[in-house]
């Protein structure tokens, strides 16, 4: 017999487990338009709106695009000035990690 509090743990696990990378890289650029368009570069070309907020295609240059989940999941408040905090839902983070990841160019 499970005991609740190893019941709770277990669920509370399942709730907020990291997504996998399985996103649909068609939805995350819908994301990214809608949420992140204003500030950044979302696209293979281009200067960010904002000159401080980095280009997405840059972003492997400075983190591990897969280590965003965790921020993304949290609330990314911080990067740079004004940056507003967005929280994404799991399968959001997915879809906008899977945009992310077929912009990175290489590394100079």
């Amino acid at each position: 017999m499970i005991r609740p509090k190893a019941l709770l743990l277990i669920l509370s696990g399942l709730c907020f487990s990291t997504p996998s990378l399985a996103g649909d890289p068609a939805v995350g650029q819908k994301i990214a338009e809608a949420e992140c368009a204003k500030c950044h570069a979302i696209g293979k070309e281009g200067t960010s709106p904002l000159t401080s907020a980095p280009p997405f295609r840059t972003f492997s240059q400075k983190w591990p695009v897969e280590d965003l989940q965790e921020a993304l999941a949290e609330g990314i408040s911080v990067g740079h000035g004004p940056m507003p905090e967005f929280i994404f839902e799991p399968v959001e983070i997915a879809d906008l990690i899977a945009y992310l990841l077929t912009l990175q160019t290489e590394r100079p």
